[in-house]
């Protein structure tokens, strides 16, 4: 048997969140959970910015005729074509010039900033300061932006600069050029260099030097059964921080870090762990395995004395050879919502012109399908990879509001072969569900038809966590390259585990509004197949975000007709429930976002839709 906790490296006031780690799949275990601190640094700036006000009509006049004569004239020939006193001219040529719309030489020349702004309608007016503190994280590499300074804080714990070289990646502020600083401040969120509305960050300045401000941060060091592997985890609080996280595993891949250093633990100990807890894993899935076998067993000797106990109770049935292949396509036919795979391989005889008609129909329905395979612990390690052929016709399968239907990645590291369907059925066994001759011909295989429903749930929950582990990185990594594909993959993966909540929340947690014509598809295929009730809670929440949309959002058109069809759908069901969401305060936001017409009522517009 592996460690217990306490005797892993495991700092006190971890020991709740590493039983929140570990119970979120059992395939994961902690084996070190340590708090350090690290600085981030604080840079008090000054920018200027320049802000456009409306010109009058004597500044058009000018900036317009200095584009337009030719050649451009001077000041005096301006005033006697005008028929006023030069000194008029004059008074608002000098007030351009000193906002750089009009360069200092004469004839009258527009700078090419005036001509930006005369387009608008508008001129700059004098730049004005505003103070602002530049924050440089050396974990994640980026700089933010913000208008309060962080406070001083004293933290008694191990610098992670010790172990880890981190000061080195540091950014330093006053030799970033202007274009950097610009970008910066726009990725904080902060109004205040917005180009298209003619609000531009003109200068910068240092005003105090770089200050240390220490943070604290928890790192985790995590074990995966399912893929044999050690995962390092930094976390503030509960948020994981994945950019961070992913550069202290290459680090450690290439052997800039010692584990053993960081986590206060020999070489042998954590090897004796890995393989204590792999051994102890492995043991789990056999067990799962064996219980089936025995009660298949038992089904088969309870059917030799007519005795039936599968109506309230389910069964094991074993099938050999030709029943198999039969039994599977049956299955698959009676799925209302959903269905799992896993093959270690997949290829062409199997996922045929026949196959994928019946994958299109059960798209339609409205079932989301889920394919896991590989075999080798490293995806290129593979033997016989699934080729791009039979992907690119799998991810072509659509549910009928466009969203992909069937999800299709490499897992990896497992001989499991697998069918389960709407948490109800379960087919395991020698057969290769993929990738067998597609002949049919009795090979001495053995598969089990279980429905004995602790086991099913036993069998779904090991497949839903390596599904569930695996919307985690993909989100992860759509996060970071902020991946619109990577992003409504896995919302798509989320919503064929019924986490449609977690999907929405990522999006909440993220400010990643413009998702959400993809997250109320999502929600409307499982409307269709029933996985969501009418009356969830998660619609309510998803009404709330209205308020946070511009009208001018480039995905309001999606965001309109996704609203439309899913209080269209909600009604089908129950008229009542969809018009209690349509609240006042919800109706206002429809109505401002052109979701409904004005001329409309609540009543009319659930009525249009249905």
């Amino acid at each position: 048997m592996f460690f217990a906790s306490s005797a892993k490296p495991i700092d006190d006031n971890l020991k709740n969140v590493v039983d929140e780690i570990e119970a979120q799949s059992p395939t994961l275990s902690v084996l070190a959970a340590r708090q350090f601190r690290y600085g981030l640094r604080q840079t008090p700036i000054e920018v200027n910015i320049k802000e456009p006000r409306q010109f009058n009509v004597l500044e058009e006049f000018i900036i317009r005729a200095a584009i337009e004569f030719q050649p451009p004239p001077t000041e005096d020939e301006l005033a006697s074509v005008l028929g006023l006193d030069s000194v008029f001219i004059k008074t608002t040529t000098a007030t351009l010039r000193s906002l750089q719309t009009l360069s200092a030489t004469s004839p009258i020349t527009v700078t090419p900033e005036g001509r930006s702004f005369y387009e608008k309608g508008s001129v700059p007016q004098p730049p004005y300061p505003v103070q602002l503190n530049a924050i440089t994280d050396p974990l994640s590499d980026k700089i933010t932006f913000q208008s309060e300074s962080l406070n001083e804080t004293v933290i008694n714990l191990p610098d992670l600069a010790d172990f880890i070289s981190i000061d080195n990646t540091i950014v330093d502020i006053p030799s970033l050029p202007l274009g950097e600083i610009q970008k910066s401040i726009q990725a904080s969120g902060l109004a205040l260099h917005v180009p298209e509305e003619g609000k531009i960050v003109t200068s910068y300045k240092i005003l105090t030097s770089t200050q240390k401000i220490w943070r604290k941060i928890s790192l985790f060091i995590i074990f995966d059964a399912l893929e044999d592997k050690l995962r390092i985890q930094i976390r503030n609080g509960k948020q994981i921080l994945e950019s961070a996280s992913n550069w202290l595993e290459l680090l450690h891949t290439e052997g800039k870090i010692s584990l053993q250093v960081l986590c206060k633990w020999s070489t042998e100990a954590i090897n004796f762990e890995h393989q204590a807890i792999l051994k102890y894993k492995n043991t789990e899935i056999e067990v799962r395995l064996e219980n089936i076998r025995q009660k298949a067993l038992e089904t088969a000797a309870n059917s030799s004395k007519k005795v039936d106990h599968s109506t309230a109770l389910g069964e094991a049935v074993q099938l050999r050879d030709g029943q198999i292949s039969q039994a599977f396509l049956e299955v698959l036919n009676s799925a209302k919502s959903q269905i799992f795979i896993y093959s270690p391989w997949v290829n062409q005889a199997v996922v045929n012109e026949k196959f994928i008609t019946l994958l299109h129909k059960l798209a339609n329905r409205g079932v989301w399908i889920l394919i896991g395979h590989g075999i080798a612990r490293r995806q290129e390690d593979e033997d016989k990879p699934i080729s791009p052929e039979i992907e690119k016709k799998l991810r072509a399968i659509k549910t009928p509001d466009g969203l992909p239907s069937i999800q299709v990645f490499w897992l990896g590291d497992s001989y499991v072969k697998e069918v389960i369907v709407d948490k109800q059925i379960h087919l395991f066994g020698s057969h290769n569900w993929l990738s067998y001759r597609g002949d049919y011909l009795p090979r001495g295989e053995s598969v089990y038809k279980v429905t004995i429903p602790y086991q099913v749930q036993e069998a779904y929950e090991f497949l839903a966590n390596r599904f569930q582990n695996h919307a985690q990185k993909l989100w992860g990594n759509a996060l970071e390259n902020r991946d619109s594909q990577l992003a409504v993959e896995s919302l798509c993966l989320w919503g064929a585990l019924g986490m449609e909540e977690i999907a929405l929340k990522k999006i909440q947690q993220n400010n990643w509004l413009e998702l959400m014509p993809v997250w109320l598809n999502v929600a409307l295929q499982g409307l269709r197949s029933k996985n969501i009730q009418s009356d969830s809670a998660i619609f309510k929440t998803a009404l709330s975000l209205l308020s946070q949309i511009s009208i001018e959002e480039a995905f309001i058109k999606q965001l309109q007709q996704g609203w439309r069809k899913v209080i269209g759908a909600i009604a089908i069901n129950n008229p009542k429930t969809a018009l209690n969401l349509l609240s006042d305060e919800v109706w206002a936001q429809f109505l401002r976002l052109n979701i409904a017409q004005k001329s409309d009522s609540p009543d009319n517009f659930i009525s249009q839709h249905i």
